[in-house]
């Protein structure tokens, strides 16, 4: 499999170019050149088919020959080597919870299949890679904990002072050694145009071995398939393809489950769950896209003004309005809206949403209240505990710390803190 710039300004990449580049020369993300298409097989199959094989099965044809069969088989084992149960809510509406791997987000899939397939590239090179990524939220910590004490690798993190968890923070600043962190006093966006900066820059670039760890890298985005796979392996209704809502910040998320659909999983439409960064639920109705400046939200981990990955989303529907429109909506829902879906869904079920999960159920069911003849799932993003100071005030009720949590809580923070601006990012990366 090869790749290609959506800028279409730069070389034919393999997917080890691809991985170790991160973005384009061109600045622009790398996309497939084709659309895999799994076995009917193991779509008919599928509930006899292990985790392991079927990320195995649906990675491969974009990993090519570039990673060794038992090493790529080692590396997706390693990957999803946590429970990803699917867990029903309502008669209608089911949980997929990505919360139960180490740093208790849905984005350890990625990181740590990236950092794997990293660790191969690397091996032997004889130059240290810097793995550079800004985060809202979770990104930080999972990437933190893939490439932790990784041979070969230095990651340095952006986050915006003051606008991720308590427990987000800890995850990320708290590990040392090959682990940096920088808190920038800005949004996320100025973290994420800081980093994008770094990658164009010719001098840092002649000086440092850069690569990215955020969803724009194809390591980090295309095994957030995996997920959607395991979810309609658990799903009971195989006669009829569930709706999925996904909550979305900068749409790796959700774009990877588009991709899976158009591999072959049946879904029968996306819901991309928007905070009041609206941005894309804009788009859907007015079909001109205007990014803006990042909103603070309680749902901070989707506080993104300008998503990365919709232009690959585009690109998977050919840039044809019609269809994007026919498969994929998007709803903005308010912080207040939140907090009361969070309490409804609590006393109702007493089910813990997150508040990205609960943004994620709300535009489920208000999807559902008109087309009452689906069901559905929305992704369950991170676990409520990385959010206790908004889950416990509403709720009135304790989150259990989870062992991980209490691992780290009493950690000293290690972090660098930085204006938001690239010389300050360039004057830190030279040192």
């Amino acid at each position: 499999m090869n790749y290609y710039s959506l800028h279409k300004q730069s070389p034919i990449a393999s997917f080890k170019e691809a991985t170790i580049l991160g973005q384009a020369p061109d600045k622009g993300l790398y996309f497939p050149e084709t659309i895999p298409q799994v076995d009917k097989e193991l779509i008919s199959n599928i509930e006899n088919i292990s985790n392991e094989e079927i990320a195995f099965r649906v990675i491969k044809p974009y990993v090519g020959n570039e990673i060794k069969e038992d090493d790529l088989f080692r590396i997706v084992s390693e990957t999803v080597n946590f429970p990803i149960p699917l867990v029903l809510v309502t008669e209608n509406i089911s949980s997929l919870e990505l919360f139960h791997g180490p740093t208790l987000a849905f984005k350890d899939v990625g990181a740590r299949f990236m950092s794997r397939c990293l660790g191969e590239f690397v091996k032997g090179a004889g130059k240290k890679v810097t793995v550079l990524v800004a985060t809202s939220g979770d990104t930080g910590g999972a990437v933190a904990n893939g490439f932790f004490d990784v041979d070969g690798v230095d990651v340095v993190i952006l986050y915006p002072s003051g606008k991720v968890s308590s427990v987000q923070e800890k995850q990320l600043t708290t590990l040392g050694k090959n682990i940096h962190a920088l808190e920038v006093n800005g949004t996320f966006d100025d973290c994420q145009q800081m980093v994008k900066q770094a990658f164009t820059d010719a001098e840092l670039n002649k000086q440092l071995f850069l690569t990215s760890a955020n969803s724009i890298n194809v390591a980090r985005w295309l095994p957030q398939q995996f997920y959607y796979f395991f979810a309609y392996k658990q799903w009971k209704q195989k006669e009829q393809a569930p709706v999925i809502a996904v909550p979305s910040g900068n749409f790796g998320n959700i774009c990877a489950g588009i991709l899976a659909h158009m591999s072959g999983l049946p879904v029968q439409h996306f819901i991309a769950a928007c905070n009041a960064n609206n941005v894309v639920p804009n788009y859907m109705q007015s079909q001109q896209y205007q990014p803006k400046a990042a909103v603070a939200t309680i749902s901070n981990a989707m506080d993104v003004g300008n998503p990365s990955n919709f232009v690959r989303i585009l690109e998977l529907f050919h840039q044809q309005f019609p269809q994007l429109k026919e498969k994929f909506s998007s709803v903005s829902i308010t912080d207040e809206a939140t907090k009361q879906t969070m309490k409804r869904v609590f006393d109702a079920t007493g089910y813990t949403l997150d508040p990205h999960g609960a943004v994620g159920y709300l535009a489920l069911e208000e999807y559902l209240q008109q087309h009452s003849l689906l069901k559905g799932m929305f992704l369950e993003t991170a676990h409520p505990v990385k959010f206790y100071d908004v889950v416990e005030p509403v709720l009135n009720e304790t989150v259990p710390l989870p062992e991980s949590v209490k691992d780290i809580i009493d950690l000293p923070k290690q972090s660098t803190k930085i204006n938001a601006t690239f010389e300050a990012l360039k004057d830190f990366l030279k040192q």
